[in-house]
């Protein structure tokens, strides 16, 4: 770790350097990447000079208490106690600040829920993941707009997307991506027999169109007549649309709007993320084929938490955590546990790939 401090302070005094030089200084490119750098670096290096100053002090403390002289040894315990505890938690701090930032982190998000094996519970159940997330939103202060929704029968939703704009939304919602699955006894169920369901989320980070760049020729744009509840234009105007992206074959459809130039605006939006979280992945493989994290490779395939009304549980089986506040969960959004215990999982793995390099 300390090998790894040594270096980044190194590069932190030489962007101090090259900052003060007028050639970086009349380049506003090359100065603000370069201020950038150093804003990334300061805090880590300023917490690690700190923590060598404690160091230092501990060693003249130890001095001390080593020394012929009574009072000053005395002095000098009470000064050692409160000096190394000081250094354990500056050396904590400096883990979490070593931990590399994900360039995605402050991003909004798009989360798409999907209701998968299991029919109309597997639908009711997705609608009650739109709800978590939404009421989460509500408790961050996050905007939330709805992109596109897909009812089923008896208040399920077969399939909804949503935007959500807030600082850190993308990496607080980050590790939801996956396979949600459900246990209880459906409504219906005479036998009291309990059925298993699953439903899908997706969490993408919203692009910019400085991000993904797409080229008009690449899009077959269809338009035509919306269906479902929307008052006197359902089936009477073309409103809807559907762009399909050639070269990767998505598509994106969207008929919430009544304006077809809004529900074109909101597909390319949706297109626009997909194709990002596309290209974010391809790359993160390249550089981490065994990357242990489910959501850096982006196989949504496999189950990472099942809720179980049975229990009140709900288990994530990627850092075998339980937590029995599967109502709070569900009902009030209140997801901050389950959250944090994954970050920290995720966050003490980075760790090891950074100090181990």
């Amino acid at each position: 770790m300390f090998d790894k401090l040594i270096s980044l302070e190194g590069k932190y005094e030489e962007l101090t350097a090259s900052l003060g030089t007028s050639a970086v200084q009349n380049d506003a490119n090359e100065y603000r990447k370069q201020a950038k750098a150093f804003a990334e670096l300061e805090p880590l290096v300023t917490t690690y000079r700190e923590f060598k100053a404690i160091v230092t002090a501990i060693s003249q403390a130890e001095e001390l208490v080593n020394g012929g002289d009574p009072d000053m040894r005395e002095l000098a315990v009470e000064e050692l106690a409160d000096l190394n505890l000081k250094k354990e938690q500056l050396s904590n701090q400096l883990k979490i600040l070593l931990v590399p930032k994900d360039p995605n982190d402050e991003r909004n998000v798009l989360v798409e829920i999907r209701a998968g094996t299991g029919g109309e519970e597997a639908a009711l159940f997705a609608s009650e993941l739109y709800r978590c997330y939404t009421r989460y939103a509500e408790r961050q202060r996050w905007r939330v707009e709805l992109m596109s929704l897909s009812e089923a029968g008896q208040g399920g939703i077969k399939d909804v997307v949503v935007n959500i704009e807030g600082r850190g939304a993308y990496s607080k919602l980050k590790y939801e991506s996956g396979v949600h699955r459900v246990q209880r006894v459906p409504a219906t169920e005479a036998s009291g027999r309990i059925h298993t369901s699953a439903a899908t989320v997706a969490v993408l980070p919203e692009a910019d169109d400085i991000d993904i760049q797409i080229n008009e020729k690449d899009l077959r744009v269809e338009t035509f007549c919306s269906s479902g509840p929307g008052g006197q234009s359902v089936n009477t105007t073309y409103s809807a649309v559907r762009i399909t992206h050639l070269p990767s074959g998505l598509v994106v459809s969207q008929q919430d709007e009544k304006s077809q130039v809004k529900n074109r605006a909101k597909a390319m939006k949706v297109l626009r993320s997909r194709l990002y979280d596309m290209e974010m992945r391809k790359q993160q493989e390249a550089i981490a084929k065994d990357r242990r994290s489910q959501v850096g490779t982006g196989e949504r395939s496999e189950k990472i938490r099942t809720y179980n009304f049975k229990e009140n549980r709900i288990t994530d089986h990627r850092v075998n955590f339980t937590t029995h506040q599967l109502a709070e969960v569900l009902s009030s959004g209140d997801l901050s546990e389950l959250l944090d215990n994954v970050t920290m999982y995720y966050q003490s793995e980075k760790l090891k790939e950074a100090t181990a390099n």
